[in-house]
């Protein structure tokens, strides 16, 4: 069986396989230089380049510093930051079919303040039929600050041009989404 790179170019190991898991009958790294556990590469055995060696076992690897671990004689991490979350608008009906009350509850189970954004009410117009006719799109600001840890709702009266709205159809407002920082 002979190796071919994929890509056309001569390997460096070079050579055919003599069975599964090696080549020229050397094991497959020592063959082709490729990094063993130490994460340099692992040279044939007894060669004038190998790694020092004790009682002929490698020196232990000292583990990298995690760029995440606290330094000595500094504070913790930092807080996480703000992760809000809110609930699927509830609606009420009014006394006029091109309005409606929507409640969202927003909640912010993060590590700091949610400080501003902008929430953005989707309302669909829907004939008797329940064919959503189109869609109208509201902004509102934001209930904010909303403190880490906290929760609180929010109700807006959302209207639609009258003229929008004939007999016989209703609005609902059904899609909300959050910019928020």
């Amino acid at each position: 069986m002979t190796l071919v790179p994929l890509d056309g170019a001569k390997g460096t190991g070079g050579g055919t396989a003599t069975g599964p898991g090696t080549a020229t009958g050397e094991s497959a790294g020592a063959a082709s230089g490729s990094d063993g556990p130490s994460g340099t590469a692992d040279p044939a055995p007894g060669s004038a380049t190998s790694s020092p060696r004790r009682n002929g076992t490698r020196p232990p690897a000292s583990a990298p510093a995690s760029p995440d671990s606290p330094r000595p004689g500094s504070s913790s991490a930092s807080p996480a930051p703000a992760a809000l979350s809110w609930s699927t608008p509830t609606r009420e009906a009014t006394d006029k079919r091109w309005c409606e009350k929507v409640t969202v509850a927003f909640a912010n189970s993060g590590g700091t303040a949610v400080r501003s954004g902008t929430v953005t009410l989707g309302t669909h117009i829907i004939d008797l039929l329940g064919i959503d006719w189109s869609t109208i799109r509201s902004t509102e600001p934001l209930p904010a600050p909303i403190a880490p840890g906290s929760r609180t709702a929010r109700t807006w009266t959302v209207c639609v041009d009258d003229w929008r709205v004939p007999l016989g159809m209703h609005i609902e407002t059904r899609v909300v989404t959050v910019d928020w920082s």
